[in-house]
């Protein structure tokens, strides 16, 4: 049965598209059968792996709102071993549309109950909001990243994910785990990058993981060519912190790639 992982933080620009598609495009090169969900009505994960969301015509929105399956709309990648579930901007409307439905916090893990089965991870990428559709991506999750950005205020709004995760964790999703704090956008020549990771670790201790992502050009360059950075730069630093992490997770969750026997 696949892990499902859910990328949040309420707090925009700190890496959680970035992280969804290149962590899970890392994963599938390590030849892990891995699904990408893209959870957010900007549809940049859509985007960044090559799909244009004004041609999706059913996305995760009609799956959690109209009973679509799951499997009708899964699309292939560049990279092997990788799918998507897309997203478009429909999916604004989703939470006003569930706010009266029965059970409205576990449409997504319904949902995605009928294809766990068939992957080794499934990596949600969440909307910088804690709206309901986040807390459907946290209910249907084994565990959480939480990406924090390198530089001031990155702190900021994490203790308020924080004690959103405590109450999923209590009234909806027991077995929900943190499975790191990730560290990225960091610049090695900022004192105030260093600061911030120094302070995260002293904080959060064992819960931060070992990599940190770098700010990288290519990170940034590699969605506009429909492209996860290991297809478009597979030597860059970018495209190598998310093969770490990648590898970092794996080992975590006790789980060996066919490269690793």
């Amino acid at each position: 049965m696949g892990k499902v992982i859910a990328i949040a933080n309420q707090k925009g620009g700190v890496g959680k598209t970035t992280t969804a598609m290149n962590l899970a495009a890392s994963l599938a090169v390590l030849e892990f059968k891995t699904l990408v969900i893209d959870a957010d009505p900007q549809a940049n994960t859509t985007s960044g792996l090559g799909h244009d969301p004004k041609g999706i015509e059913n996305s995760i929105y009609e799956c959690m709102v109209d009973g679509v399956d799951i499997s009708s709309i899964i699309l292939n990648t560049e990279i092997e071993h990788l799918q998507l579930v897309p997203s478009h901007i429909d999916l604004v409307g989703a939470e006003v549309e569930m706010i009266n439905l029965d059970n409205r916090e576990e449409k997504m893990k319904n949902v995605i109950a009928k294809v766990k089965d068939n992957y080794d991870f499934i990596i949600i990428d969440c909307s910088p909001s804690l709206g309901l559709i986040t807390i459907n991506a946290l209910t249907a999750a084994n565990s959480v990243i939480i990406p924090v950005q390198c530089e001031y205020f990155a702190l900021e709004g994490l203790g308020k994910l924080l004690n959103t995760i405590k109450i999923i964790q209590t009234r909806l999703n027991p077995d929900l785990e943190i499975e790191g704090i990730l560290l990225t956008m960091y610049d090695v020549r900022l004192r105030l990058s260093n600061q911030v990771v120094d302070e995260v670790r002293m904080h959060f201790k064992n819960l931060v993981f070992e990599t940190i992502i770098p700010r990288n050009v290519r990170l940034s360059e590699s969605p506009s060519y429909g492209l996860p950075v290991i297809a478009f730069d597979a030597d860059g630093k970018g495209a190598v912190a998310y093969l770490n992490l990648a590898h970092e997770i794996a080992i975590k969750n006790g789980m060996k790639n066919t490269t690793d026997a």
